[in-house]
Order: C-alpha cells, then structure tokens, then sequence
C-alpha cells in the first residue's frame, strides 16, 4: 500500500467507532420522529468537527411531494433534515458514502431481550439494539473514515462526501430530498447491511391497500350477511399464485435467493363489532418489483390479479386497489462498472476475502442514486435478516472490517496524498 493509505488505515479508532454506533443507536430515531431530526443534527456536529463542509438544511416536504418522482411514504411527517458533509478537493465528489438515519419501530417490547431496544447491548463482540445493523453500523462506518482521514493529515485530490438521509424506512424522501437539492458524486456506497456481500441490485416494493366489500348483518343472523374476512380469502390466495408466477425465472444476481420478488400482506383489519358480520376488510402491503421492470407494470399484474377472480361477489364488489405508502422502484449499478472491482480489491487489500456480488430482494435508497445517474451499490456491516426484528444486532467485527475497506476505498478513489 501507498503511504496515504497505510496511515489512513493506522489512524481508524475502532473503540471510538464502537461507540458513536452505540451512541447513535440510543437516539430512537425512528421515521417521522423527532429523534429523527435530532440525529441529524447530531451527525452535522460530528461531520464538522471532522473537517468536512456541511450543509444541513430543512426539507420543503410541499415542494418534494409535488415533484415527478416522488418516492411517497408511509409515517406521518411535519419536517424532515438533509445533511451533506463534503471533504475539501477540486470537482465532483469521487465518492459518496450514504446511509440512513431512521429506523422502524420496536414492536412488542416483550420480545426484546433486555428492558430497552435503543439501550446498545453488548454481549462480547455483538451490539444488539434497534437500529444496530438497518443501519447505524454503516452510518458508524461512514464517520469512523472520515475521522481517520482527517486524523491521519491526509488531504484528498478530489472530494469524498457522507450523506445522511431520513425516511429510507418508508420510501426515500431524505435521499430524493438530497438529490433535488444537487448533491451529487461520481458513485456511491451506500452502506446497508450486506453480509459481506456486495450487493449491486435490489427488486423493487410497492406498498398496496386492497378494500374487500362484504355485507354486514347480525351476527345471529350470518347467512343474511357477507362476511368480507370469507370473501379476502380467494384474494388473498390469487396474491400468493401471482407470486409464485412472479419468481419463476430469476436473474442469476440473485444466487440461491428463493423468493426474490416476494408479496406480502402486512396488516388485516376487519370488523367493528363482534356480533356483526363484518362489511369491510382492509389489508395493506408490499408487491416485489422485479429487475428492470417498470413498477406500473407490476401495479398492473397486481390489479389484474386480484380483480380477474371468477368469485360471484367479487365480481359484483370487486376489490378496491390503491398504492399508498412507499413507491420502490428497482435499482442496479450498470453493468461493468468498475465499482464492484473497486470496492472488491478494497476488502481483499484489508484482509478479507472478495466478497461476492449479489442483489436484494427489497427496495432501497440505490434506485433513486441510480436513477440520478449516480453509480450505486451497497456494501455494509450486519446481516440483513436482524433487521427490523427484535433481535437485531450487529457483530462488531464486521464494522471493524467494512470501515478498513471503505477507507481504503476512500483514498484510492479520491486520491489520497
């Protein structure tokens, strides 16, 4: 290695990054919370006192929401904070290092070993804690190299910017938010967790709403009613054939993944009294977006399936489909790019093995870096089947790991002197 990149690698404080991943972890930033925005501040301190130009700014929500493209969302929201911090050099950004602030809710706390999810246990080299592993471990990461960069007295030919980004969880507004306002870089890490992987595409999630009519009528009196939890259970089968129709034929990308374009039926709510046939049923949830495919197409197979059912009352009440919520379309990094080796001989210069490429089988911030015309993929510490579960956790080893890759990918790509 060249002399920049050894004293980068020497000059990373890997208690120090331990513990603004636990200290961000116990900021329960979930989306559309005020800790969300007070992160973000939080961050903007830290960025600065690293030696970076930053711009912190408040989004204007009315504005975002009527642009073309707008990702939707799903939490309630009266603000939202972007935060850009930019190395010095010349020109673009060579690189750009992202990650998301905000996390999902905790769920029943009954199930969460320990009293509190935001409390960042460790249990020898595991931190477990909402948020530990989606994503506050690559958001660690992110400040952990440029804190070496400045550390170490290296200067940077071209600039390295981190973005921090709101509402990843529930669409993406922080990065489209970021992108409208003209932050840009000649690629992108985003650092969602990958299990040592790199993942260079991800399908896509639209969020859906089905109303199921029935026919209400005394509960003693059944057969004088329809009873619409009855009447969604055909619907909720011709889902499940879709879906399977759907997964028949996979890009390679995605290995031995099997179920890359799953539909899911998150929430059911029917009834409003327990002696009354119930009229109405409302179920919420997400349609995989296959690679490529534009999403009204996928709206469009959704809608045909659910609305085609040879039922007698469906066809006479058939189900009302709408697309609130998050609108993921599907993202890659383009073919050939030379991230992917990049970040590769990255890893294997810090002493891990290269790590593989693979695709996700959820939506992410990478399709509106992509569709921005910025090269994305993902490359983070943790293991995606932690999240968003009350067990979720990060091994501290893989943080140690993917920030001495991240930096060493820093100075090669900025020009490290």
């Amino acid at each position: 290695m060249r002399d920049a990149e050894t004293r980068v690698l020497n000059a990373i404080d890997e208690a120090e990054t331990v513990n603004l991943l636990a200290e961000t972890v116990r900021v329960p930033s979930i989306t559309g919370s005020d800790a969300e925005s007070e992160l973000q501040h939080h961050l903007a301190r830290l960025l600065t006192e690293a030696g970076l130009e930053v711009d912190v700014w408040k989004l204007d929500l009315d504005d975002l929401r009527r642009r073309e493209g707008f990702p939707g969302g799903e939490a309630p929201r009266t603000e939202g904070y972007g935060l850009v911090g930019v190395t010095g050099g010349e020109g673009v950004p060579a690189l750009a290092l992202q990650g998301h602030v905000d996390v999902v809710p905790t769920g029943d706390l009954a199930k969460w070993e320990g009293s509190d999810p935001f409390a960042a246990r460790v249990c020898g080299d595991v931190l477990h804690g909402r948020g530990a592993c989606d994503m506050k471990a690559g958001l660690a990461a992110n400040l952990a190299v440029v804190r070496a960069i400045r550390r170490a007295g290296v200067k940077l030919a071209r600039p390295l910017a981190v973005h921090c980004v709101v509402s990843e969880e529930d669409g993406g507004l922080g990065a489209f938010g970021t992108l409208a306002r003209g932050h840009t870089a000649e690629a992108a890490v985003i650092t969602e967790p990958t299990s040592g992987a790199v993942v260079t595409a991800n399908a896509g999630a639209l969020t859906f709403r089905l109303e199921i009519a029935g026919r209400a009528a005394h509960g003693g009196a059944r057969l004088e009613g329809v009873n619409a939890v009855e009447v969604f259970w055909p619907v909720f089968e011709a889902i499940r054939r879709l879906e399977a129709e759907r997964n028949r034929d996979v890009p390679a990308v995605f290995g031995d993944l099997s179920l890359p374009y799953p539909i899911e039926v998150g929430t059911v709510r029917a009834g409003d009294w327990a002696s009354t046939v119930p009229d109405l049923l409302v179920a919420e949830g997400r349609l995989g977006v296959r690679l490529d495919e534009d999403p009204a197409e996928a709206r469009a197979a959704f809608e045909e399936a659910v609305l085609s059912l040879a039922h007698p009352w469906l066809r006479e009440h058939p189900p009302v489909v709408t697309w609130p919520g998050g609108q993921f379309a599907s993202g890659r990094l383009p073919a050939g790019h030379p991230l992917l080796g990049e970040v590769r001989r990255a890893v294997a210069d810090t002493g891990g093995a290269a790590p593989a490429e693979a695709a996700a089988p959820y939506g992410s911030d990478l399709r509106l870096y992509a569709a921005g015309g910025i090269p994305t993929l993902h490359y983070g510490p943790g293991d995606v089947r932690y999240a968003h579960a009350p067990r979720e956790q990060v091994e501290l080893r893989e943080v140690r790991e993917v920030t001495r890759a991240l930096a060493l990918l820093a100075v090669r790509r900025c020009g490290a002197y």
